[in-house]
């Protein structure tokens, strides 16, 4: 019997009990660790609310979060009750579900995680893999959620890969590929044709698939498993097109730079549709999302033509190219592979600024030297540190050393972020930039110390608390 859990602090205690892949080292598990027919199992013994809402899928390298936060928006300027489940959550568990952009309370959750503590109990004493994980207990979460506020359509972000993501038992009116790069390498490949199969685990059969997976090998392997499928894709650069014009740093009446964009398929266009989210591969992400939602019009959604414009005017996504402060600009960014840090550094180029000041911390399994490589020659002073709240950190230590192998700039060594913010106050100017990078977990915490910064003074700030990114402080 499952104990009555009765505070918002028990059910997040019960969360962070059960094994969470998001915490440890990728050569602590393999693909076997990831069961549809244990996810399947859970949901059916709530009833199998994932059948009852149709949803838009997204699985990609770098730009699902976003992709899927600008599909959110645009479903729901036309009038649809939107869910949405992203992960991982940047300061609280509840942020990875929202329907029409409302978050569970505190209650809401006490009261989600007593409704899966029962069947997870249950299948906890079955033989054989069934114990229920963490991201397979939040997504069961979602659907519970979904269905309790009565929406018309979830939009999911794949956590991992996509053809054994718990995701993966959702009813699709239209699957979405963003991008194919090297992440994850031990369970999804090296190769992209690997890596991109796994993603396209997503396709259903004739359901519509949308890809902005150019690269010819990539493609080509998706474009297989669609044909095989029987499932109809558009294909960027094939079906539909973009054009982009970068903000130049003009703001609008929210005090934000809009870039414009110009989507293009056949005979229809989308013209001078607003890209608050900065970089133009963020133009490549929204280029999808319109493709999607357009898919979902032709397939009967009453979508109305100003409800694009609308609903991207309105997407806000914290840590991507996030710009936290000004005098110094401070930017957090969420990248932490080879494609994302070229996107940011791109972005980076735009900007009007003196001196450029990199804080960099980085996950284990990914490819550090690789980012390294990329990021040192942009930068004049670099801070590396550790994030606290994850125990796959990569030591402070450890990234001196990669550092300082490639670049002769100097290097400054902390251990926590408070240490690092203060470092880097320090060595910025109000002319320059800091830019805060390598991993999701030290986006999530620098951006939480910046933000509360901002309203006291950091020196008095203490340490984070040493706890999981995401519980409430």
């Amino acid at each position: 019997m499952s104990r009555y859990i009765e505070s918002y602090e028990q059910a997040i205690e019960f969360l962070y009990n059960r094994i969470n892949y998001e915490r440890v080292s990728g050569s602590l598990y393999t693909a076997a660790d990831f069961r549809l027919d244990r996810m399947r199992e859970l949901l059916r013994r709530l009833g199998d609310p994932q059948e009852m809402i149709p949803a838009v899928h997204i699985a990609g390298t770098k730009g699902k979060g976003s992709t899927a936060a600008m599909i959110n928006r645009i479903a729901m300027a036309a009038g649809y009750r939107t869910g949405l489940f992203t992960s991982p959550h940047l300061t609280a568990f509840e942020e990875r579900m929202s329907v029409n952009g409302q978050l569970p309370s505190p209650g809401k959750i006490v009261e989600l995680v007593n409704a899966v503590s029962q069947p997870v109990a249950e299948m906890d004493k079955s033989s054989g893999r069934q114990c229920p994980t963490y991201f397979e207990i939040a997504t069961a979460m979602a659907w519970l959620y979904f269905a309790d506020q009565r929406a018309d359509l979830a939009v999911l972000e794949v956590g991992l890969g996509g053809r054994l993501d718990a995701t993966n038992v959702c009813q699709p009116e239209v699957t979405v590929i963003t991008t194919i790069s090297r992440d994850h390498t031990r369970h999804l490949g090296s190769r992209l044709s690997q890596i991109a199969w796994e993603k396209a685990g997503i396709v259903k059969p004739g359901i519509p698939v949308v890809s902005g997976v150019t690269q010819p090998e990539p493609a080509e392997s998706i474009a297989s498993v669609c044909r095989e499928l029987s499932a109809p894709l558009w294909q960027l650069s094939r079906d539909f097109s973009y054009h982009y014009a970068p903000p130049h740093f003009e703001n609008d009446s929210t005090g934000e730079p809009i870039g414009t964009l110009e989507v293009s398929a056949g005979n229809r266009k989308w013209p001078r549709l607003p890209i608050v989210l900065r970089g133009e591969h963020q133009a490549h992400n929204a280029a999808v999302a319109v493709m999607a939602v357009d898919l979902l019009r032709q397939r009967g959604w009453e979508i109305p033509a100003l409800s694009f414009a609308d609903g991207l005017r309105q997407v806000r996504w914290p840590a991507r190219i996030e710009v936290v402060a000004t005098q110094p600009t401070v930017i957090v960014d969420a990248a932490h592979n080879w494609a994302a840090i070229a996107a940011l550094l791109k972005t980076l180029s735009d900007f009007p600024v003196r001196r450029k000041v990199l804080v960099f911390a980085a996950t284990q399994d990914k490819d550090v030297g690789g980012m390294l490589r990329q990021l040192l020659p942009m930068f004049d002073s670099v801070v590396v540190t550790n994030y606290l709240n994850n125990p796959r950190a990569v030591a402070a230590e450890e990234l001196s050393r990669h550092a300082a192998q490639l670049t002769e700039a100097p290097i400054h060594l902390t251990h926590d972020p408070v240490s690092a913010w203060k470092m880097a106050q320090r060595l910025a100017s109000p002319e320059d930039l800091i830019c805060i990078t390598g991993s999701f977990f030290i986006a999530a915490e620098m951006r939480d110390l910046i933000l509360d910064a901002s309203e006291g003074d950091a020196s008095q700030l203490p340490p984070p608390p040493r706890d999981d990114v995401g519980q409430r402080r």
